[in-house]
């Protein structure tokens, strides 16, 4: 199969981030089989909202379409693990969003089946492709900025910064123990170690919760959207924020927060890389901009042109200059890259896409994060 228009794709979840999934594929040209909803009505009807021809009623009627190459799952947390493990046994590729699984135990099995399938499993880190990110993993890797020293950011928002916001995200059995840190940021861990090359090594992390109980609407809610009519108050037990120290294996260090309760950042995720030669920064709410910093020569504001960039940063990049690529955008050229890879059987050469192996990595993290937390102490990934 050499042609992405020729592969059938099937999405798993049609709240907010799936409607993204689904725009994305279609401008890639992939066929869109039909998606899952939480239950066959609420499938059928979101199924019409977004102009797709068919709604399964099931994951047993979903994996029983073989015209179905590529699942797609963005169903709540709790439900990767089952739903991965069955998508794969059913012979068929999957992109799954984050967080990978729920614990690093999940993940472990995730991994090593995903790589005795030979399938095409992907995790949705989509912030690796905006193309200045992509530019400058390219750079580390070329070593523009010589040994890696540093690296401190955040990722912020404020959706759930109000006791009266809900999300099945605040509760642990759906969305796991680590809200902020499992939510949020593991796309900075991601980014920031696909950019650098490095893995953590061990953290001390300290988690905070500032709204130990929320007003829970009876009726559903969707994802970044506001809760009307009659509530219930609920006991909190996840992170509205968190900070982090993280030791590298080269001996860089590393700082990195999250917060859903700073107001006034919508959705602001952002990184600051010192080496020994140079520095860069990237902010995701200005994207088409990436900051790079001497110590004997002026500072450079690069802004994304592909005619300027390295090759890593020009393969991920879709429009002309002047024009910013943003959120969307990232999941285009994602997709784009995995699909390529599908259509090709195989991984390439050059894919920068997050694996299931990188999932797993996420997932050590976030278990290394809440024993931190816990046991207020630096805790080596190796311990978990």
């Amino acid at each position: 199969m050499s042609d992405v228009s020729q592969i059938n794709a099937a999405v798993i979840g049609t709240g907010f981030i799936g409607t993204v999934h689904v725009q994305a594929l279609r401008r890639l040209g992939v066929r869109i089989a039909g998606v899952l909803g939480s239950s066959p009505e609420r499938g059928a009807a979101r199924a019409a909202e977004i102009g797709v021809g068919h709604a399964y009623t099931s994951l047993d009627d979903l994996l029983a379409d073989d015209a179905v190459d590529v699942v797609h799952v963005t169903s709540p947390n709790h439900a990767h693990y089952p739903q991965v493990k069955a998508i794969i046994n059913a012979g068929k590729h999957v992109v799954c969003e984050k967080p990978l699984a729920m614990t690093s135990a999940q993940s472990a099995e995730m991994a090593a089946l995903a790589k005795a399938s030979g399938k095409i499993c992907a995790v949705c880190y989509n912030i690796r492709f905006y193309p200045l990110n992509q530019q400058a993993q390219g750079m580390v890797k070329a070593g523009e900025l010589g040994d890696l020293r540093f690296v401190t950011g955040h990722y912020h928002q404020d959706w759930l910064a109000k006791a009266s916001d809900w999300n099945w995200r605040l509760q642990s059995e759906v969305g796991g123990a680590l809200r902020s840190v499992g939510d949020i940021g593991t796309h900075w861990v991601d980014l920031t170690s696909f950019i650098m090359g490095l893995k953590a090594k061990s953290v001390f992390a300290d988690l905070s919760t500032f709204l130990p109980e929320r007003q829970r609407p009876t009726g559903p809610v969707e994802t970044f959207s506001s809760a009307e009519g009659t509530t219930e108050p609920v006991a909190i037990d996840t992170d509205d924020a968190a900070a982090i120290m993280i030791r590298y294996e080269n001996g860089a260090r590393g700082v990195m927060t999250t917060s859903q309760i700073n107001i006034g950042r919508k959705n602001s995720l952002q990184w600051d890389i010192a080496g020994s030669t140079a520095s860069a920064a990237w902010d995701s709410e200005t994207p088409d901009h990436l900051f790079i910093g001497h110590r004997d020569a002026p500072n450079q504001t690069l802004m994304r042109d592909f005619t300027l960039m390295n090759e890593t940063g020009t393969r991920a990049a879709s429009l002309p200059p002047g024009h910013v690529e943003g959120f969307a955008d990232s999941f285009f050229a994602f997709f784009g890259a995995v699909y390529a890879d599908v259509a090709a059987g195989s991984r390439g050469d050059h894919s920068t896409w997050a694996t299931f192996d990188d999932g797993h990595y996420e997932m050590k993290f976030c278990d290394a994060v809440l024993k931190s937390a816990q046991e207020a102490r630096w805790v080596n990934l190796d311990e978990i």
